[in-house]
């Protein structure tokens, strides 16, 4: 190979996520920005800096520090926290600080170091074991952190090192998050500081409920399997409870409801707390959110420290199921309470005020508050998210224009303005709205440039990129002898004739909840498409129902039947685009994706032959059983009470209706969505006598981004293409 191609660039880059600056703090004077990045776009180790005065400076090389960034060395917990993030790179991918960031603390291979911004020199501090999760005190004058499942303290100096609260049980933890909390709640954090530095609110893990399975490696038969907590739809749930302890050595146990009262009504409900979906302690007193098991009703918590009484602030119900913006609750002096509403489309509404975020406004986040100002991110079109701002005399402001999907923290008078166009993205400094300098990106561009087309499909809208190869022009036909070898010599004159100048389709879509590709951003997903495309094919991928960003009745089309809704989405905006450009081959599609992208192409070839010709489907969860509580429970209710819902949904119990070419692929080591979900479709495709192709990833997680592999899967997903669409090659 002479030169490297687009899928060899993806893997060494991982993904095109090296040296992009991500894990923004500003302090709240506005003076400092902490970010994690790593030096290059080709570097897998992530380092602390610091961006201040108008320029960035390095405050801690792991490299430097002596870290080899040998993923052995880092502690189990730790590894767990970082696939359920799928973090891509190694070193400092991490950290958090003291109130007026001044103090941060960072673990590095199970060491605790600390780094002041006004000195500059690491610091490793002594502790009683390998360290997960440190976070200092908001005066900075300790560190709290977990080792072995003990939430622990340490003094900022180094002295005084003891256990707060340690586990009566193996499988209990204090301080880290259960698996539903860390996959399907995105609440990483399971301990919290008080205002004043004199206790902690921490959550109480006791996994002995859960169901143990295990993940064995085949290619290494003398290795022990792994054992993991999973709790599969319909099964047990870790118990959690919420505790305040002092650094005195005393310790509260906070008084949580039972279960809710006025629940919603549906075929399946279930008013028993099971989940916390977020906790915090601000200058109002600590707060929660806990969640009953069918995630139709939440309540809103104020906690007495002193006691463990709570009082419910709010009630919120849905008929559906509550999804919460990230970020919320929060509290500001000029808006009050901000909380999650769901009419018609996700907002925020401020209690303090009685105003909320307009409708047709879909909140993605709330970012923060600074100088009496909320800002948040959010979408008024679905392709883009922009930055907002609130606040009781100016009322709402967007402070981005470009189209692009925009980001920012805030602190004091300064903006961090992330912003993602299909130009690249750039990282912006803002001070009293005025740039005031940049910090730099360094990851790659990719050596394929993205040319995605975005199109508005069909009666529903759907929201799609169409990409076309790059030296191909609409309405043109291609010459002779660029297609010649791709048709078949046994077509008739006719066939033959009309197929001259088209373009045989590849649809590659996510379309499930918490993810949308067909947005105006740089997103790797873009680079990877056009590569396909450049091989003599149109590329489609197309947001469906289910998907973010556009309001709740489209989100929660897909309650109770999470298949056929996306599967009809893709097949229409297949036709739909055919109508807009006749250049593209209806008679010969070929669906390919990963995780629900991957279920989604196996179910489009199961359902709807017609449409579709082949597909691969990489670490698709085939049998919704074997899925998690919360996420797969919120679409499809609970399995012993609803089962239609699943038979429905699983694609096992549809095996026999394959008629088309399928590749399934999966990581063997895949602790999201276990390998018995490959291996029970397989078993089932061969007891029907389906023919079709496994290929199982040795050592793989749920996030493949090895080089070698990654880069070898495009590939031959590309020559599974070619080969089941009979696209001959000379």
């Amino acid at each position: 190979m002479t030169a490297e191609d687009l899928p060899l660039q993806f893997a060494r880059t991982k993904r095109f996520s090296l040296g992009v600056p991500r894990g923004f703090t500003v302090s709240p004077d506005g003076e400092r920005v902490l970010f994690v990045r790593t030096a290059s776009g080709r570097s897998t180790t992530s380092l602390l800096w610091l961006y201040e005065t108008g320029g960035e400076r390095t405050l801690a090389d792991p490299l430097a520090l002596g870290d080899s960034s040998d993923a052995g060395e880092v502690p189990e917990a730790e590894r767990i926290r970082r696939e359920r993030a799928r973090e891509t790179s190694a070193g400092i991918v991490s950290y958090a600080t003291d109130a007026a960031v001044r103090l941060v603390a960072f673990a590095l291979a199970g060491a605790l170091w600390t780094v002041r911004t006004d000195e500059g020199v690491p610091r490793r501090i002594p502790t009683a074991g390998p360290v997960v999760t440190p976070r200092p005190s908001p005066d900075g004058t300790h560190i709290a952190y977990v080792s072995g499942g003990t939430l622990r303290v340490v003094r900022a100096d180094g002295t005084g090192d003891r256990a707060l609260a340690g586990p009566e049980d193996p499988e209990v933890t204090y301080g880290l998050s259960d698996h539903v909390s860390a996959e399907s709640l995105d609440r990483a954090r399971s301990f919290w500081w008080s205002p004043d530095g004199d206790a902690l609110l921490v959550v109480r893990v006791d996994n002995s409920p859960v169901q143990q399975w295990y993940i064995g490696d085949p290619a290494h038969p003398g290795r022990p399997p792994r054992a993991i907590r999973y709790p599969a739809a319909g099964t047990a749930n870790a118990r959690l409870s919420l505790h305040v302890v002092g650094l005195d050595g005393g310790r509260v146990d906070v008084d949580l409801p039972k279960e809710a009262v006025s629940h919603p009504g549906g075929e399946w409900t279930d008013p028993a707390f099971e989940y916390l979906a977020q906790a915090d302690w601000g200058a109002a007193g600590p707060l929660a959110v806990v969640q009953t098991r069918d995630q139709r009703s939440a309540y809103v918590l104020s906690i007495d420290p002193a006691t463990g009484a709570t009082t419910t602030l709010h009630h919120l119900t849905d008929a559906a199921w509550l999804e919460f913006v990230p970020g919320t609750p929060a509290s500001t002096a000029a808006t009050g309470l901000v909380l999650t509403t769901q009419e018609g489309t996700r907002g925020l509404r401020m209690t303090g005020t009685g105003v909320r975020t307009p409708q047709g406004m879909y909140v993605h986040e709330l970012l923060g508050a600074a100088g009496g100002r909320l800002y948040f991110m959010a979408a008024e079109e679905p392709t883009e998210a922009h930055v907002w701002s609130y606040d009781p005399e100016n009322g709402f402001a967007r402070l981005t224009d470009e189209p692009g999907v925009h980001h920012a923290a805030v602190g004091g008078g300064t903006v961090v303005l992330d912003s993602s166009t299909l130009d690249g993205q750039t990282v912006t400094v803002l001070r009293d709205g005025v740039p005031a300098g940049r910090i730099e990106v360094l990851a790659e561009r990719p050596v394929t440039r993205p040319r995605p087309r975005f199109l508005t499909l069909g009666a529903r809208a759907l929201r799609a990129a169409l990409y076309l190869p790059t030296s191909y022009e609409p309405g043109a036909s291609e010459p002779e002898s660029e297609r010649e070898s791709q048709l078949d010599p046994e077509m008739d004159s006719d066939r033959a004739a009309d197929r001259r100048g088209r373009l045989p389709v590849i649809v590659h879509s996510y379309s499930g909840p918490g993810m949308q590709t067909v947005v105006k951003a740089t997103r790797w997903h873009h680079a990877v498409n056009q590569w396909f495309a450049d091989q003599g094919f149109a590329v489609l991928s197309v947001d469906g129902r289910g998907t973010p960003g556009r309001d709740r009745a489209w989100e929660t089309a897909i309650h109770g039947d999470q298949l056929m809704p996306v599967v009809e989405d893709q097949a229409d905006a297949v036709r739909a685009a055919a109508e807009l450009f006749p250049e593209l081959d209806t008679g010969r599609v070929a669906i390919r994706g990963w995780s629900f992208g991957g279920y989604l192409a196996a179910g489009a070839v199961l359902h709807r032959p017609d449409v579709f010709h082949a597909a691969v489907a990489g670490a698709a969860p085939t049998d919704l059983r074997l899925y998690d509580t919360h996420w797969k429970e919120r679409y499809l209710g609970h399995p012993d009470v609803q089962p239609d819902h699943y038979d429905r949904c699983s694609l096992v119990a549809h095996a026999h209706k394959l008629t088309r070419p399928l590749k399934l692929v999966h990581g063997m080591a895949d602790d999201n969505v276990f390998p018995a979900h490959m291996l029970r479709f397989s078993a089932a495709l061969l007891a029907a006598g389906r023919p079709h192709s496994v290929l199982p990833l040795a050592g793989a997680t749920h996030l493949v981004a090895q080089e070698g592999v990654i880069d070898t899967l495009l590939r031959m997903d590309l020559d599974f293409i070619k080969k089941s669409l009979d696209l001959r090659t000379a």
